[in-house]
């Protein structure tokens, strides 16, 4: 063929042109997707669409074939003779095998495409009952149905047609509380795949521990800052003030408690593999932090982090003077940073995905694409886009549709 030429464009049925569904059940083994293509090629027919799935051992193959004409096919050239062949071929490796004549291929999907990622620790059959029915009532079909994870959660996809986004997510938030599952309902499209900025807030979300109550415990007053921390996240008090109160009596400690606070932080579980894959998969990831630089930082040299900010705290002839420096990271200021990073990022909000537990989290959740309240207040969850309430960070992957089987299989081949 020249240059010049043009292909000529693949063979799509129209809704009259007879085609045949051909079903390949039974125990799975290497080459019978090979066999029955090899099978259906003596007919020449045209492959319109194929769709295969292994559970348990078990294959299922479904394969979408334009009806043979009577001028084709070197062994036969009837629709008879094809059926015989493929069912002679299956009964001779102990499969089943099932033939359906149509017309045209799928019916078109509807408007409207989700990606409904349910997390369960387990996902019960009650559940998933209570999720596919409630994504019917939308008017939502599922055109098909993928397993993400089996641990440490069982994470499963749903691609749905036919509803809208915020419709699925306004009726599938209060079916995920009730059942005490983690559901995200993110619309399908490039835009999904194209986030490449993740924000994350530091205490309680990427690490285990609330920083200043590290500090706190090495002045004797933990019990006291632990409670207005714990108002403070409930979004009883004012951040800025209650940081003030807090870091006040931490006064008087020496600068080498910083040190001793790096070594006690604890990396929340999943948390490595979290930034690990997400680096790998050239995302760029940041944390911001109503905590302290003094530990943001070693984070961001341990982590490979591409951005990080929070407070900083005064050091005065090697002491903690009680105060704070420079602009106060809070509630706004999160949200400022968020857009900041997407900037100097070259990434558009939307494809942004913020993570955080605490109230103060609320702006910045609320204007990223994707806001995730990861084991968080009442106040959070229901404000967020999503929750995640099992204590695995790396959980948030199977919300951007990274199977666990793709992180391990990086994992494989980088050392």
């Amino acid at each position: 063929m020249s240059a010049s030429q043009t292909p000529p464009a693949p063979a799509v049925p129209g809704d009259d042109e007879p085609t045949l569904l051909v079903k390949i059940f039974g125990k799975d083994r290497p080459g019978i997707t090979a066999g029955l293509f090899d099978t259906l090629a003596a007919y020449s027919v045209d492959v319109v669409d194929i769709e295969q799935v292994v559970t348990r051992g078990r294959i299922t193959l479904c394969a979408l074939v334009t009806a043979p004409s009577p001028s084709q096919g070197s062994t036969g050239s009837t629709e008879g003779d094809l059926r015989a062949t493929v069912h002679g071929w299956a009964e001779s490796l102990n499969l089943q095998a099932e033939i359906i004549s149509g017309r045209g291929d799928n019916r078109p999907r509807g408007t409207g495409r989700s990606h409904v990622t349910v997390l369960g620790h387990p996902l019960t059959a009650e559940s998933a009952a209570a999720i596919t029915a409630a994504i019917t009532s939308t008017g939502g079909n599922i055109d098909r149905i993928f397993r993400l994870a089996k641990y440490p959660v069982t994470a499963v996809e749903f691609a749905v047609s036919g509803a809208e986004t915020e419709a699925l997510r306004t009726v599938l938030a209060p079916e995920a509380a009730q059942l005490g599952v983690d559901i995200a309902v993110v619309a399908a499209g490039l835009q999904r795949r194209a986030q490449r900025l993740v924000v994350m807030d530091v205490d309680s979300t990427l690490i285990q521990d609330e920083v200043i109550e590290l500090f706190a415990a090495h002045a004797g007053c933990e019990a006291e800052v632990a409670e207005v921390t714990t108002a403070a996240m409930r979004g009883e008090l004012d951040f800025e003030q209650s940081l003030h109160a807090r870091v006040e009596l931490l006064g008087g400690l020496d600068a080498s408690v910083v040190e001793a606070v790096r070594k006690e932080v604890r990396l929340t579980p999943g948390a490595r593999t979290l930034v690990r894959t997400l680096k790998r998969l050239g995302y760029q990831v940041g944390v911001v932090s109503g905590g302290f630089t003094q530990v943001t930082d070693a984070l961001k040299e341990e982590l490979g982090l591409d951005f990080a900010s929070a407070n900083t705290l005064e050091i005065v002839d090697g002491k903690l003077t009680g105060r704070v420096t420079g602009d106060i990271v809070d509630r706004a200021g999160k949200a400022r940073l968020l857009r900041d990073f997407a900037q100097q990022a070259g990434v558009p909000l939307a494809q942004t995905v913020a993570i955080g537990d605490g109230a103060n989290d609320l702006d910045m959740l609320n204007a990223a694409g994707l806001g995730v309240a990861f084991n968080a207040k009442p106040v959070v969850r229901e404000a967020a886009h999503t929750a995640v309430n099992v204590p695995f960070l790396d959980t948030v992957l199977y919300l951007l549709g990274i199977t666990r089987d793709e992180v391990e299989a990086a994992d494989t081949h980088v050392g």
